[in-house]
């Protein structure tokens, strides 16, 4: 016999219910939409109760909420996921940029799961784990509809475990096993080098401080060129997933003198709306500047690319950007847990919505001398993203990327690299000839 809900749970209802957040909305529909959500809660509290007294096996009350919350979620956008206690504390720990795993960034494609990109220096590059590969398995246990909080939660845990991933990628006949162990994974947000007065900084995410490691990366390469300002730079984001939005702001910033628009952001109905712009202080001098970037370029990376090609501050070259174009924000529950919302698209200075479409550079260069740009997912691959807005779409006109300089030609320093991306940025560089004229013009270079 199938027992009715337990008084309880009809209250836990209306407790969901009354106790959420009031969105702004007229008093009548206000009152329409309360007693349709209560209708829908008691149906939810209905089919508890009957899991719960009547499945084949007992079960447990928390893991059932939990995954109605899992579910609910799944029919948002990709980016909007539940975070459980343990996996929440690891998020936290990430802003600090060490924890213990492979070092993979993954997405949802359809049913499957996919490398976006592996992080420089940990298990998963150096095991040859490339952005594309379809992650079908995770020790054994199939990926297929996994949810992504659960796959990332398996590939995390203390150094030295072991971990089994079955991969298949493109050009392989049969998907193949790759044991990695995990490590305890420190990831140096900012690296940079020198090539005769140039310089090349790689920013591998935006965690706390990246923009403090950036200044002092920056001061080290200058105190290498003799203490000379330098020739020009390379700011390289090829691959950085994204992460805090004020490192991003505070790194457009860097570079951008005061009072201009670096990014704008416009929630439903207007909510959640805001506009950040630079501050004149600390600015870097008006030297040639190239932004480096690719399809693992999302999100924070893509702010920043897309403030300094709308204001002519830099000339961006490499493959087209990932296509993130939403903001989220981090909501702690009760238990630890921990709920990732998606709140709102961000705009760059122009009120280009880079959704679905990414950031196109201003010069296309191929990540191999074949000319492949790479079959990585971007986010119009992902299940349930958000469509490019209407009027966004329609209105603006595709930016197509221009021809470099003919006379672009390798030099001493740039002869033996083997990064096709970076060669030709140094080269752009370098054909840029120093002295006051030319940083005069650094700002424009090549637009």
């Amino acid at each position: 016999m199938i027992r009715s809900p337990k008084p309880w749970r009809m209250g836990l209802a209306a407790l969901l219910l009354w106790g959420a957040p009031a969105l702004a909305q007229k008093p009548s529909d206000a009152a329409g939409r309360e007693e349709s959500a209560y209708r829908q809660l008691e149906l939810f509290a209905r089919v508890l109760s009957y899991v719960e007294n009547n499945y084949v096996e007992p079960v447990d009350r928390k893991t059932l909420i939990q995954g109605a919350i899992q579910g609910m979620l799944g029919t948002l956008d990709p980016h909007t996921i539940y975070l459980p206690p343990e996996l929440f504390g690891e998020m936290k720990i990430d802003t600090s940029g060490e924890f213990g795993g492979l070092g993979i960034e993954i997405a949802r494609k359809g049913d499957r799961l996919v490398v976006v990109a592996p992080l420089d220096d940990t298990p998963a590059a150096r095991a040859g784990i490339k952005a594309g590969d379809e992650l079908l398995a995770i020790d054994g246990e199939s990926t297929q509809g996994m949810d992504l909080g659960r796959a990332l939660q398996k590939m995390r845990g203390p150094a030295g475990g072991r971990v089994l991933l079955t991969l298949m990628r493109e050009g392989f006949n049969a998907p193949q096993e790759l044991a990695i162990l995990r490590d305890h994974i420190r990831i140096v947000s900012v690296e940079g080098a020198l090539y005769g007065g140039i310089g090349h900084v790689r920013v591998k995410n935006f965690q706390d401080r990246t923009d403090v490691s950036l200044k002092k990366e920056l001061d080290r390469l200058r105190a290498l060129n003799g203490g000379r300002e330098l020739d020009g730079l390379v700011l390289d984001l090829r691959n950085n997933p994204g992460g805090l939005l004020d490192q991003a702001v505070a790194m457009s910033d860097r570079f951008l003198p005061g009072n201009l628009p670096i990014v704008s952001t416009r929630g439903r109905d207007g909510r959640n709306a805001s506009e950040e712009k630079s501050r004149d202080r600390d600015t870097e001098k008006d030297y040639p500047l190239v932004v480096l970037v690719n399809a693992g370029s999302a999100s924070a990376s893509e702010i920043v690319a897309g403030a300094l090609q709308d204001h002519g501050r830099a000339v961006i070259m490499g493959t087209q950007t990932f296509g993130k174009g939403s903001v989220q924000t981090i909501i702690e529950l009760e238990d630890g847990s921990g709920l990732k919302l998606t709140i709102a698209r961000y705009y760059t200075p122009k009120g280009r919505s880079i959704q679905e479409k990414g950031i196109t550079p201003d010069f296309l260069v191929p990540e191999d001398s074949s000319g492949k740009t790479g079959a990585a997912p971007r986010e119009k691959d992902l299940r349930g993203h958000f469509k490019a807005e209407p009027s966004q779409a329609t209105s603006e006109v595709a930016a197509q990327p221009r021809t470099l300089p003919a006379n672009l030609k390798d030099w001493a320093v740039t002869a033996k690299l083997v990064d096709p991306q970076l060669k030709v940025a140094l080269n752009y560089l370098h054909g840029l000839a120093p002295g006051p004229a030319s940083r005069a013009t650094g700002s424009t270079a090549g637009r």
